[in-house]
């Protein structure tokens, strides 16, 4: 088995600006494992949010690198309980090297990765596009670009309600909102009475992701249904977020893979709580990742490669439709040369 690492940059078609930052390149590491003829691909983006840069992934995949090539693991779970000392702290280079093995150890059974998990890619929901926050006028333009049955729409700004209206205005599309963590919970709940009127399927992570009380608040007087993203990273975040949110959208990069990701999805379905996963502007290699295990949710949020300017790589072609695989086992993705 031998481990390589990849650094990529992946320029955006438009600056990506959020409650607490704004981008128009988003940096990457890809993980490549190669055996027998075979060869895995995961990856995962930086993010200066939780500081994580390519130096401090390398470093962990490096400490790792001797169990990985040494080849004594029977599974992507096994590697993942191998390496967990190691990655308690940077689940975002686990998730590469987790999306990596599954995606050649799936090849070697010579199955896709939905089909191996028993998956039916016909049930997977249509996935949001996602309009950043710019002028009014940018994200009208946006929205414009790229027609879309669902958006996703940043929010966190003096005037949240405006730009949902106008918008609103030109599409008869169904929105979602998302104001990363920049509302305070009496912010949420009266705009949660307007948004309603507007067409919002739910609202993602309105609060700080410590503001168990005012999240309280919140789930009990929402006119809308409330996903955790900030505030469910991990698995035991799952059980905390019960009682507060109504779904949780789960990101592969900061959840350390697929592995944990999957345990989380069963955990909040047990709980009777929606489902969700979501992206970090990964390139076709991520998003990829993503379709496979898309089935098991009630939304997906899988647009990432669609903002990039130039994709490194190849792999699901989604449409408002169907989402289209790559032929072949495993999850499928190639580096372009």
């Amino acid at each position: 088995m031998k481990l390589s690492i990849i650094v990529k940059d992946l320029p955006l078609k438009h600056t990506f600006t959020i409650a607490h930052q704004s981008r128009d390149v988003q940096d990457t590491l890809i993980v490549k494992l190669e055996e027998d003829g075979f060869f895995g691909l995961g990856e995962s983006t930086t993010n200066p949010f939780y500081g994580v840069d390519i130096e401090n992934m390398t470093e962990c995949l490096e400490k790792f690198k001797p169990v990985v090539e040494k080849g004594d693991w029977e599974s992507p779970e096994h590697l993942w309980e191998l390496g967990k000392e190691i990655f308690k702290d940077n689940p975002f280079a686990q998730c590469a090297l987790d999306l990596a093995a599954w995606d050649i150890f799936t090849k070697k059974k010579g199955k896709k990765l939905y089909e191996y998990l028993g998956l039916n890619p016909a049930t997977i929901p249509t996935t949001n596009f996602t309009i950043g926050i710019d002028t009014m006028e940018k994200m009208v333009s946006k929205m414009k670009e790229v027609a879309w049955p669902i958006y996703k729409i940043k929010l966190g700004t003096a005037n949240d309600l405006e730009i949902v209206r106008e918008l609103r205005k030109h599409t008869d599309s169904i929105f979602r909102i998302d104001a990363n963590c920049a509302w305070t919970a009496e912010q949420a709940i009266r705009n949660s009475e307007e948004l309603a009127k507007l067409g919002v399927e739910f609202m993602e992570q309105p609060l700080g992701k410590d503001d168990l009380e005012g999240m309280k608040e919140v789930f009990r007087h929402s006119k809308l249904p409330v996903m955790a993203d900030e505030s469910c990273i991990v698995e035991s975040d799952v059980k905390k977020c019960h009682g507060l949110f109504h779904g949780i959208n789960v990101k592969l990069v900061k959840a350390g893979g697929i592995t944990p990701g999957l345990r989380m999805i069963q955990e909040a379905k047990s709980l009777g709580m929606k489902t969700m996963v979501g992206c970090m502007t990964e390139s076709s290699i991520g998003i990829t990742a993503i379709a496979h295990i898309a089935p098991l949710l009630d939304y997906v949020d899988m647009d990432g490669a669609m903002l990039l300017s130039d994709d490194p790589a190849r792999g699901v072609v989604i449409t408002p439709e169907k989402v289209t695989f790559p032929e072949g086992p495993g999850i499928g993705a190639e580096l372009l040369e």
